[in-house]
């Protein structure tokens, strides 16, 4: 969940309409609209009205308590973190786990975090590869011993953690069970490997999965195209209620159909919006899928 997302969260919350918090921080309406429209943010200031008025930390105002605690309830972490100061493209191989998250935050660090409740020794099977080359950090996990693939997809959750204002294109290859992109805003994100979940909470931009598993995609909210690009797949994504798209099918032998509530149902797509759902490639099917 990005800021603004908090941030309206937390005020229905309580109840309060937008000016009516305005009152009670004693600023503009005006002010509280931009914040939760990503327009701006606040400053150190009103960050610190905020959260003594929420009553959560500033960290969790700007970063949500997922970002800190999701590193909780692990017996075993190994972290790096690298200090970048301009834009960059990112190109991330991370190999095989069970689960990885990829957050981009409203910091100038990049923080790479090993998980596990089973390997206890992560700094010696796994090795973190920083390399920063002109314009482009690339990011590597190293297996080292007998450390396999087969038991990172079992034991090991990865979270990278990147600044939101320098993110260039990010090339991420990995094959995991369950992926997370929260709030990632590139000009072109291109995934390649092999994952069967992902979920997309917010970001602006244009997203690519090259995957030829069947895929279920749960887009919690984005701006831009998602496109799915497959070889002989049944893949389905999942929309909210309001979720407003076009879908494009291109490719050969490739269909797309639509479903509300579990049942079929007739295209609810719109032309010539913004958002684009697509599916390229061969003999592959996307279901399109919305609930009430």
């Amino acid at each position: 969940m990005t800021f603004e997302a908090r941030l309206r969260d937390y005020r229905k919350q309580l109840g309060l309409s937008q000016e009516k918090l305005a009152e009670e921080l004693h600023i503009s309406r005006q002010a509280i609209t931009k914040w939760e429209s990503g327009a701006g943010t606040p400053d150190i200031a009103n960050l610190k009205a905020l959260s003594e008025f929420f009553q959560v930390s500033i960290d969790d105002l700007l970063f949500g308590k997922e970002a800190h605690h999701q590193l909780k309830d692990f017996r075993y972490e190994s972290s790096t973190e690298y200090d970048i100061d301009g834009k960059k493209d990112f190109d991330i191989q991370l190999g095989g786990a069970y689960e990885v998250i990829l957050q981009a935050v409203k910091s100038e660090k990049v923080k790479v975090s090993l998980l596990s409740n089973a390997l206890d020794r992560l700094e010696e099977l796994f090795k973190i590869k920083i390399d920063d080359i002109k314009n482009s950090i690339d990011i590597d996990l190293n297996r080292l011993e007998d450390m396999t693939e087969a038991i990172a997809k079992e034991n090991l959750k990865v979270v990278v953690v990147l600044p939101e204002k320098y993110l260039g294109r990010i090339e991420l290859g990995v094959n995991c069970k369950e992926l997370h992109l929260i709030n990632i805003c590139s000009s072109n994100f291109e995934l390649t490997g092999k994952v069967s979940r992902i979920t997309v909470d917010g970001g602006v931009g244009e997203m690519e999965f090259d995957s030829n598993l069947d895929m279920f995609v749960d887009v919690l909210s984005h701006q831009g195209e998602i496109a799915l690009n497959q070889i002989a797949a049944t893949s389905k994504i999942q929309v909210p209620k309001d979720y407003v798209f076009q879908a494009v099918k291109k490719g050969l032998a490739t269909k797309i159909s639509f479903e509300e509530n579990g049942e079929a149902c007739d295209d609810f797509s719109l032309q010539n919006c913004e958002n684009v759902l697509e599916l390229n490639g061969f003999k592959s099917e996307l279901v399109i899928s919305r609930n009430e």
